[in-house]
């Protein structure tokens, strides 16, 4: 058995955990010897997947505090201490320019993708530091870098997203061996494609030097490695998965 990237006696979260790159994310991490809460607002999707993994689906939004403690006290009930988050959870928004949008469609997709990232990295990084372990990924993309034209609250919050990384990084140095890294896809084949108009979606693949789009399964691979142990010495990094369209 390759021994490499093992997370054998590790609980891992996945926020987001029911479909597209969060379920790729779970059976990535589960193959790999983890123990997976599948978290997710639905609640069948994550009942699903928990079943085929041998897991367990906890329902909460990611906006809600008292939602996200229960949930992860639910998973350390069940499987044991979290010592894996990926913070995956997130929406695009309506497509539309920044004038059109009102102050409710802005703000709803700050509190997913960035609130969602703070309160579930709140709720898990004490029992880290008490462990003097932990590794945590937060799903950002490469909106956030260059900014998508028609997304702006999507490319404003995953722009946060990356400078949180960066600052929660820096203050868990020195409290264990705890990690904290982002990932900046291009676009991903899966179902939140599904919300936006073509013309967005061709002109996110037109900036796409390789010319198709990623598979949930390519940015699985590369959170494996990120929740390792092997991977102790890269905190506070944003790794871009891009098929070329960003280099930097």
């Amino acid at each position: 058995m390759d021994t490499q990237f093992r997370l054998d006696g590790q609980v891992a979260v996945v926020t987001g955990g029911g479909q597209g790159i969060g379920a790729a994310i779970c059976r990535r991490l589960a193959a790999a010897g983890a123990r997976v809460g599948v978290l997710d607002r639905e609640t069948q999707p994550a009942q699903t997947l928990a079943d085929e993994l041998g897991g367990l689906a906890v329902t909460a939004n990611v906006t809600a505090e008292a939602e996200i403690q229960r949930a992860i006290a639910q998973v350390e009930a069940k499987l044991g201490p979290v010592s894996i988050l990926v913070n995956n959870a997130g929406i695009t928004g309506r497509s539309a320019p920044l004038w059109e949008l009102s102050q409710q469609e802005f703000d709803i997709v700050l509190a997913v993708n960035v609130t969602g990232v703070f309160l579930c990295s709140k709720a898990v990084i004490p029992g880290m530091i008490s462990r003097q372990y932990g590794r945590i990924v937060n799903i950002a993309s490469v909106a956030g870098k260059e900014g998508n034209p028609n997304l702006g609250p999507y490319s404003a919050s995953k722009a946060a997203v990356i400078g949180l990384t960066k600052s929660m990084a820096k203050e868990l140095v020195g409290k264990g061996n705890i990690t904290v890294n982002s990932i900046s896809p291009a676009v991903i084949a899966t179902p939140i494609l599904e919300g936006l108009p073509q013309s967005t979606i061709d002109y996110m693949v037109s900036r796409i030097p390789m010319g198709r789009v990623g598979k949930p399964e390519e940015v699985a691979a590369l959170v494996q490695f990120l929740v390792s142990a092997e991977a102790s010495f890269t905190t506070g990094q944003c790794y871009d998965i891009s098929g070329g369209r960003s280099t930097y």
